[in-house]
């Protein structure tokens, strides 16, 4: 299984990044997705995830209002649109998948990929 996370960079505050992680997974409708991220000294932080059917979803609450997850299951692709972007945001983001929901928000997952930078200037 590979998880690869596209779309980091460099942006002013209140500027907008999309994020794409790619699976490859023969049955990505199985898992539910989740985006994580890691600041500079820091550990690592969840900061959303959806379900198996993309009708559930949770953020923490530093993003929500901001930043949106959502799956494309005939892509095997996972997004986030992250909006009004704040410094705070600055991290390196990755994806990961696990076999409930419940196991992405806990951390538990079953497959991490490589992260993608994003940096917002101030």
């Amino acid at each position: 299984v590979q998880l690869q996370a596209s779309g980091g960079g460099l942006v002013q505050a209140g500027g907008s990044l999309r994020l794409s992680c790619a699976a490859s997974i023969l049955t990505f409708s199985n898992y539910a997705l989740g985006w994580f991220r890691q600041a500079p000294g820091k550990e690592r932080e969840f900061v959303a995830a959806i379900s198996r059917s993309g009708g559930t979803i949770y953020s923490v609450d530093s993003v929500k209002g901001r930043f949106t997850i959502s799956r494309d299951n005939a892509k095997n692709t996972v997004y986030l649109q992250m909006n009004s972007l704040k410094p705070e945001d600055t991290a390196v983001y990755s994806c990961a998948v696990a076999g409930a929901v419940a196991k992405v928000v806990a951390g538990r997952c079953d497959y991490w990929g490589q992260g993608t930078q994003v940096t917002v200037s101030s």
